[in-house]
């Protein structure tokens, strides 16, 4: 594998093409060249033809990493004032992602699309539920798209993965066709499509519930409605006031603390988060199953600040989500949107 490593000498930045080799047991970096001091200067291209081998294992990766540091540099050498919830390198990295982003043309927009989704009903699913963890998510990617494109079943599959399967690509596919607003009725009926065929329950929860191993106590029955609409109308009046990020995953969270539904609230909650994130000209984010851990733990830090305002966003709560959730943005962006 052939990465590019950037040494630091006196405050000076110096940038070599490196490649990983095995010796006697043991990985050793070895410098192939030597690409120089300016970054923009870095030509993929050349280097391919110098090191085709090399290269051509590694292309996609250095690609993402060449355009990233590229404009990230740009981005870092402008003011940016760093606000309640993301600091300036945060604020960089999600700027040049805005960037990058609104250059797609609309083919390519549609790949990615396609390759997006196929990876978020995987990972939004199984996030929940362990027997839908996929170990092995390239070759699951594959099997859903052929399914999806109906050319072939999908075998060895419990019912209930394909109706989710079914179900979250008809969410997906009529959010982004139809672009409803946001209110008590987009909600529930995102929940019921979900769920459709697998359970019987619709509309919102009608019984008290306890949740196992989580910092939080549920909205009651009674409060359920009316702290949706103070959530749904909270998050319209913060559109241009709270950083669109945050304000999604701040939303987020205060949606998954109310628990308005008996099953599916969290592949409902990530859904509307994406929603809300393709609203703002934002792109998605995509939570991995195997950061099930670190999500559930961020989440339940930020709970007890919701004790007694549903509404609070203080960061001595909510920084560890805040920085997870910029981490996986990141990532998501980096790992899908680049052709």
């Amino acid at each position: 594998m052939v990465y590019i490593y950037k040494k630091k000498s006196k405050g000076k930045e110096y940038y070599y093409l490196r490649k990983s080799i095995k010796e006697e047991g043991k990985i050793i970096p070895k410098d192939l060249c030597y690409l120089g001091k300016d970054f923009s200067k870095i030509n993929l291209n050349e280097l391919e033809k110098k090191f085709p081998q090399e290269i051509k294992k590694s292309k996609n990766k250095l690609k993402k990493f060449i355009e990233f540091n590229y404009y990230l540099n740009k981005i870092m050498d402008k003011e940016i004032k760093e606000n309640k919830f993301f600091n300036k390198k945060q604020l960089s990295e999600i700027n040049y992602i805005l960037i990058h982003y609104k250059k797609f043309n609309l083919k390519n927009k549609k790949i990615i699309s396609k390759k997006f989704e196929i990876q978020f009903i995987i990972e939004n699913n199984s996030i929940e539920n362990s027997e839908l963890t996929y170990f092995n998510i390239e070759l699951e990617m594959k099997k859903i798209s052929r399914f999806l494109e109906k050319k072939t079943p999908l075998r060895k599959k419990p019912l209930i993965q394909i109706y989710i399967i079914i179900n979250t690509k008809k969410i997906l596919d009529f959010l982004k066709k139809e672009k409803p607003t946001i209110n008590l009725r987009l909600v529930s009926e995102i929940h019921d499509l979900l769920l459709k065929t697998m359970h019987k329950t619709k509309g919102f929860r009608f019984s008290e519930i306890k949740i196992i191993r989580n910092s939080f106590n549920p909205s009651s029955v009674k409060k359920i409605k009316p702290e949706l609409k103070k959530l749904i109308s909270w998050y319209k009046k913060n559109k241009t006031k709270i950083h669109p990020l945050a304000l999604s995953i701040l939303f987020h969270h205060k949606f998954e603390k109310i628990h308005p539904f008996l099953y599916g609230n969290g592949a409902v909650g990530r859904i509307l988060l994406n929603y809300m994130l393709s609203q703002l000209d934002y792109p998605p984010v995509i939570i991995p199953s195997k950061k099930r851990k670190e999500y559930f733990s961020s989440m339940n830090k930020a709970y007890p600040c919701l004790k007694n305002d549903l509404l609070n966003t203080d960061m001595k709560y909510y920084k560890p989500l805040i920085d997870f959730m910029h981490k996986q943005f990141v990532k998501t962006y980096w790992d899908n949107f680049v052709v």
